[in-house]
């Protein structure tokens, strides 16, 4: 049955899957925050965070660009509206505090699974066996996560620096219009970080970082400017949200002072 789901999907134009992909996190993240307030949302930026690293192994091809564009932009530019929607009705800490987290559960994940492909692969003797499920398994794992430790640093350096800015600017327009224009302070916000963290994490993870560098050219058509427009785009369509959110705070959350000292 999942299978059959997936290829119906693949049945579809690209467009209206990232759509379906984009209506789904949006809606996942409005019922996180619904049910456990700021831990909800901090939670779904973790969960997140990983997914976003692995869906960029997946290149697709839309029929608006010239060239495949790799995925992880939706659910990654969701984790900007993440932290928009705490810097906005909780306050700049807990921003920071789901950012470190999603930061140190990323490692955390990463970690476990790099001792699991440690383990030794059963033999080929096993391949005519009801084993032989266990071989092609542990081939798919090492292709998905093999490449991870470049990746790796690359998207963790590209996520603190990109994520703090994000927070550090959304907080300053904030100030400069004393508290009016929340569609403004969103969208500059991301804006600015999402292209600095698309700058770092393309620079590093395919060329600084990469055994088998790419061009310049296609890193900067392809990973850098390809992408960016698509979280632009992204950005305009999560404004809505971060409106929509401020009636899917838990009651005890709505009578926060996000602007308070301690904050």
């Amino acid at each position: 049955m999942i299978q059959a789901f997936v290829e119906a999907l693949q049945s579809w134009q690209p467009e209206w899957v990232w759509l379906l992909l984009l209506i789904a996190a949006f809606s996942s993240l409005l019922l996180m925050l619904r049910l456990f307030g700021a831990w909800g949302v901090t939670l779904y930026m973790c969960v997140v965070l990983i997914a976003a690293n692995l869906h960029v192994l997946k290149a697709v091809k839309f029929s608006l660009m010239e060239n495949p564009v790799a995925l992880g932009t939706v659910l990654f530019a969701t984790t900007f509206l993440s932290t928009d929607i705490l810097n906005e009705y909780y306050g700049p800490k807990y921003a920071r505090r789901a950012v470190l987290l999603g930061f140190t559960g990323f490692i955390l994940f990463t970690g476990m699974m790099l001792l699991a492909l440690g383990f030794q692969p059963l033999s080929e003797s096993y391949a005519d066996t009801d084993w032989s499920w266990a071989i092609d398994y542990h081939n798919h794992l090492t292709a998905i996560f093999t490449p991870i430790p470049s990746i790796l640093l690359a998207g963790l350096i590209a996520y603190m620096v990109s994520q703090l800015l994000d927070i550090w600017v959304y907080q300053r327009i904030r100030e400069k219009t004393q508290g009016r224009f929340r569609w403004l302070r969103n969208n500059a916000s991301t804006w600015i970080s999402a292209f600095v963290d698309n700058t770092i994490f393309s620079l590093l993870a395919w060329y600084i970082l990469a055994a088998n560098k790419l061009t310049m050219d296609v890193i900067w058509q392809t990973y850098i400017i390809g992408t960016y427009f698509l979280r632009i785009g992204v950005a305009l369509l999560d404004t809505p949200i971060l409106y929509l959110a401020k009636y899917c705070l838990p009651a005890e959350d709505k009578a926060l002072k996000p602007n308070s000292p301690s904050s």
